[in-house]
């Protein structure tokens, strides 16, 4: 049940057609959910989940990207680049801390078969790959996720509906000491008359405790011990914004972080990546010019694209905690899913 269908309604902008990121034109989610019980000490509790920015070759097309690191406790791979260059390559893949050598290893090989001249007579590839810390849950020295899982991910990508919750990377996660997970929310902007731009946002949501969530009614201590957790968000637009603007709107993404509760603790890696796909940049392009065309910085619909940002981050969340289910782990740990008092709290 996400966040609309529960009665809860965040901001004041309409949602797209299926509230994901995926409303965004082109753009495709894919997800790898492990579980396994190995024994009361061990269980697989993980997975992948991959978001391709559009349904071409992303080598050969690239797209204007930008990071936001509000807090770098994280073990991410490719921003240095992205931050360079503004430009994204590959898919972006999310998983768990111990595993992103693995996911960035199958993301490459996919790569690689897709574009056999990357390391040969071209230049290389720069993969992008996000983390959370789901070892409350997960037994993460297991190093579950393979490459060839990812490769699956990849491939099984689609622009349907995204599954949500405890799915993929966000199998194993927790949020303000529930079950957390994988949550999307999109927001459309109005231009003219004809026209409106799509911002979507995804987020695997590992943060936070209990008493710090700002929907919580029950107002109960939280001292179990965990790691501070993480939150990785990815945000989508087909609004054709540069890499400095992807930039300023990522910043946006982390007021909804805020609103919800999250204060970003010391070991917390909070971080995003956006993109745009409304403009793509052919790798093989012998002009001495690139053309293109971005909507200007004092145009008033960046503010409105801004307030997308925030808002779409901030339901994303909330849906991440309304569609996980109770989840069992290592060392007999559940994290509950989120209490139905809460839920009624938040109709209000």
């Amino acid at each position: 049940m996400k966040a609309r269908e529960a009665g809860i309604k965040i901001g004041t902008l309409q949602t797209g057609t299926k509230n994901c990121i995926t409303d965004v034109e082109g753009v495709r989610v894919g997800h790898i959910t492990l579980r396994e019980d190995i024994s009361f000490e061990e269980c697989i509790r993980t997975g992948v989940t991959v978001i391709l920015p559009h349904s071409g070759n992303l080598f050969k097309e690239k797209v204007s990207a930008a990071c936001y690191v509000a807090n770098g406790f994280g073990k991410t791979t490719g921003l240095v680049q992205v931050e360079e260059l503004g430009l994204i390559e590959s898919p972006i893949v999310l998983t768990n801390t111990f595993c992103v050598g693995n996911a960035w290893n199958g993301s490459l090989q996919y790569m690689l078969h897709e574009n056999p001249e990357i390391g040969d007579s071209t230049s290389s590839i720069n993969i992008v790959v996000g983390e959370c810390n789901d070892s409350y849950l997960n037994s993460a020295r297991m190093l579950a996720v393979t490459p060839n899982q990812v490769m699956e991910a990849i491939k099984t990508a689609s622009n349907h509906q995204v599954a949500e919750g405890a799915v993929g990377a966000g199998a194993g996660t927790m949020c303000f000491g529930y079950k957390g997970g994988i949550g999307c929310a999109s927001r459309l902007i109005p231009f003219s008359d004809q026209k409106s731009y799509t911002v979507g946002v995804l987020v695997q949501s590992n943060f936070g405790k209990k008493d710090e969530f700002y929907f919580d009614i029950i107002k109960q201590d939280d001292n179990m011990e965990r790691p501070d957790g993480s939150i990785m968000m990815i945000l989508a637009t087909d609004a054709p914004l540069s890499d400095r603007q992807l930039k300023r709107l990522s910043k946006r993404c982390t007021i909804g972080l805020g609103r919800i509760g999250s204060y970003m603790h010391h070991g917390s890696g909070d971080i995003v990546i956006a993109f745009s796909n409304a403009n793509k940049y052919p790798h093989n392009n012998v002009e001495e010019k690139e053309h293109s065309s971005v909507l200007r910085d004092d145009h008033s619909v960046m503010n409105i694209l801004f307030q997308a940002a925030a808002e779409a981050t901030e339901e994303a969340i909330l849906n991440s905690l309304l569609q996980a289910e109770t989840t069992t782990g290592r060392k007999g740990r559940v994290a509950e899913k989120l209490p139905s008092v809460i839920i009624d709290a938040l109709k209000k």
